[in-house]
């Protein structure tokens, strides 16, 4: 309970803080009517492609062909996630039990979805310095959202070339450690030195690897996929409103939102994502009316519509499965591909 209220606490001080920013944001909602309609379908279309890339990478993780289980359990889950402080417990405790109630193996689930979502953070943080080679690679970038995207492709195509490397090799892996090693100890220059992170980042990659078991590669294909088409969700809805930006921080912002929303001060990052995201899109240089429409828009397709489409998921899934499950993910156990 103590932990419970803190959360709440914390949840309530963080909305405060920034409802300013969320209240400019929803007060833009009148001005959305003026944007292309066209560019917001696609915006729309973009996003539900992601959700796609998503359930097919869990589909992959839980070793099953059932796209009714995967899907409804999913959405569910990330709605419930996405409505409580720091609900990314709760939600997940909700999609396991879903999918013991479908018979999935959920001992394999918990660590194909953990490593699932080890990538797509890893994507999250590197995707800056995967774009920056592009950006310093040209003479000159020209502002444009064709640029965004052109820069984004190239981004999320390194990542998936980067990830397959890593997860396939070791010395590259190796060679990143030890450098991370000697930066923290030449920096920090701590008491008791770091030594031995070459081997433990081989070790827990090797264990990412076998949670993915023979289809890793596709897994990371997914995850670039995932990660790509919410990205072009938010270009679609920059174009929407006839904004220009500097391609590199289009960039920027969508990792910095992501980035964001992972942290589980405030459901789905609400309130924070909005003020962090607007604020990044002004400094690309989108007017700031404009970057509140934009961030709306982005909002609307990526977190609220989501949450309506979670309940009635759930609904779906009690009259298909019936009653859900109340024992616990290490209890389940069925056929993974029955």
């Amino acid at each position: 309970m103590v932990v419970r209220i803190v959360v709440l606490i914390v949840s309530g001080v963080a909305i405060y803080l920034v409802l300013p920013s969320l209240v400019a944001v929803v007060h833009a909602w009148p001005q959305l009517s003026r944007a292309s309609p066209i560019w917001l379908a696609a915006a729309f279309a973009a996003e539900i492609t992601s959700f796609v890339f998503n359930f097919a990478l869990q589909r992959l993780v839980l070793r099953t062909k059932r796209w009714f289980a995967v899907v409804t359990s999913a959405l569910a889950g990330n709605a419930l996630t996405n409505v409580l402080p720091g609900g990314d417990a709760a939600g997940a405790s909700l999609q396991f039990r879903m999918l013991a109630t479908a018979g999935i193996d959920t001992d394999t689930a918990a660590g194909g979805l953990t490593a699932m979502s080890m990538l797509g953070i890893g994507g999250l943080l590197a995707l800056p310095l995967f774009t920056l080679p592009v950006v310093l690679g040209g003479a000159r970038v020209q502002p444009g959202l064709l640029h965004a995207t052109l820069i984004g492709l190239a981004g999320f195509g390194l990542f998936v070339v980067f990830g397959i490397v890593l997860l396939a090799t070791d010395r590259p892996l190796a060679r990143l450690g030890r450098i991370a090693q000697w930066l923290w100890n030449t920096l920090r220059r701590p008491r008791q030195r770091l030594t031995g992170l070459d081997l433990r980042l081989i070790d827990q990659r090797n264990q990412i690897r076998s949670a993915l078991g023979r289809q890793w590669r596709e897994a990371v294909v997914f995850v670039a996929g995932r990660l790509g088409f919410d990205y072009l969700c938010l270009v679609c809805v920059l174009r929407a409103v006839g904004s220009r930006a500097n391609p590199a921080l289009v960039v920027l912002a969508y990792a910095t939102a992501g980035v964001i929303a992972l942290i589980p001060i405030t459901p789905g990052g609400l309130g924070i994502v909005e003020a962090g995201l607007s604020g990044m899109l002004v400094l690309a240089g989108v007017g700031a009316a404009d970057a509140l429409i934009a961030t709306l828009g982005y909002r609307l397709a990526s977190y609220w519509l989501p949450l309506p489409a979670g309940s009635v998921a759930y609904v779906m899934f009690r009259r298909h499965y019936g009653p859900v499950q109340l024992t616990s993910p290490g209890e389940a156990g069925a056929e993974p591909n029955g």
